[in-house]
């Protein structure tokens, strides 16, 4: 049950690059990382993933969803616009959490990545700068 002094959530937009397929989440994410691990590397072509992680029932695709590509399992896999390419979200944590590509928002999250995980796999040629934490695992497994 809400509470009637709590401010009402945002809710935000997000969308692949082609427009093909739309999403929303409410501006409430558990936690915000930078992930260096190989396979996010590889599903984004780049040094790390900024995600946000939320429950998989609060995250909902508003259009498109004949347009997604699941790579993976049901309980475990990236999804991407089948048009563009786009990666949008991945579900993970045996299917409980969505981790939203912060990239593919539309709107501005509260929360912004608070560390950098998997840097022990992170890409040689590039060098973390900003102060966030660093863990070489999952954040607070080291």
């Amino acid at each position: 049950m809400t509470n009637p002094h709590d401010p009402p959530r945002r809710t935000l937009a997000g969308r692949c690059g082609c427009g093909a397929v739309h999403y929303t989440v409410p501006d409430a994410f558990a936690y915000a990382a930078n992930c260096h691990c190989a396979n996010c590397r590889r599903a984004t072509g780049s040094a790390f993933k900024p995600f946000g992680g939320i429950l998989r029932g609060q995250f909902q695709v508003t259009q498109g969803e004949d347009q997604l590509m699941r790579y993976g399992k049901p309980e475990g896999h990236d999804a991407r616009c089948k048009v563009c390419g786009s990666l949008l979200y991945s579900i993970v944590r045996d299917g409980e959490y969505v981790h939203v590509a912060l990239g593919s928002l539309t709107d501005a999250p509260t929360l912004r990545p608070t560390a950098h995980i998997f840097t022990g796999s992170k890409a040689p040629w590039y060098t973390i700068g900003d102060g966030l934490p660093q863990h070489v695992g999952h954040e607070g497994a080291d």
